[in-house]
């Protein structure tokens, strides 16, 4: 009976075992997860998403996150072809695509992506003029996008993109345009003052020329002024009277009658 009760005791621990032996090779992979399993050191195959099995004590694994990761690159400076300092912030989005490769073929993807694009960013700027590189921001990122997704296609990560959030120039270039956007827009004040005084000009002398084809028309008109000044007691009022005085007089006598 004890060596009945000793096997029972033998064989529940051997199932026990067994039972945590299989519950520990049980693994849950999220939908935007997957395993690189790796038995004794080789790599064998990819699992995931779900619950999958690994043989305990012989298959181990490496989880790879396969959503878009978002990369910001550390403000870096830059010097362009014309001997200016820039800081530029950059930010990379990239993804997993071949997630043995990014385990087997290189140690630390992330980083290697981040030392990738500060490099390209040096590479690209470093060849273009301030102004190109003020003004062509976009095909900076685009032809920093293509260099890095060249170099790290091999390792299974698919670029997505790079913005360059910000650039940053040195104080004294910024005081430098600051006094050219000034200049500007007193350039642009200035023919916009040159363009309504040559319109005026251009209106005063029709009106002119419409007058000296009137007969009287100009005595009227001086009439005219003298009436609205005439309205302010202050002022004083001194006339001059054309040489044809008669009609002139006619014409002022009958005004302010």
């Amino acid at each position: 009976m004890a060596i009945e009760y000793t096997g029972l005791i033998v064989a529940g621990v051997v199932l026990v075992i067994l039972a945590c032996c299989i519950l520990s090779g049980l693994k849950v992979c999220l939908e935007y997860e997957r395993l690189v399993v790796f038995r004794l050191g080789r790599y064998s195959r990819t699992l995931g998403p779900g619950i999958v099995f690994l043989i305990p004590m012989i298959e181990t694994f490496r989880k790879v996150d396969l959503r878009i990761i978002t990369q910001d690159i550390p403000r870096q400076e830059v010097m362009t072809i014309d001997n200016i300092p820039v800081l530029a912030n950059t930010v990379v989005y990239f993804k997993v695509e071949r997630p043995e490769d990014a385990i087997i073929k290189i140690e630390n993807y992330v980083y290697a992506v981040r030392q990738y694009t500060q490099a390209a960013l040096r590479d690209v700027m470093g060849t273009m003029k301030l102004d190109d590189i003020l003004q062509k921001r976009d095909k900076i990122a685009l032809e920093i996008k293509e260099i890095v997704d060249k170099e790290t296609s091999e390792w299974g990560i698919d670029i997505r993109g790079i913005k360059i959030q910000e650039m940053e120039l040195p104080a004294e270039m910024k005081r430098a345009f600051a006094k050219q956007a000034e200049a500007e827009r007193e350039k642009r004040a200035a023919i916009i003052k040159a363009d309504g005084e040559f319109l005026a000009a251009k209106q005063l002398a029709e009106a002119a020329r419409v007058m000296a084809a009137t007969p009287g028309a100009l005595q009227l008109r001086a009439l005219q002024t003298i009436r609205d000044i005439a309205q302010d007691p202050s002022e004083k009022i001194v006339i001059f009277m054309p040489s044809d005085g008669g009609g002139a007089a006619n014409v002022l006598a009958k005004t302010f009658k």
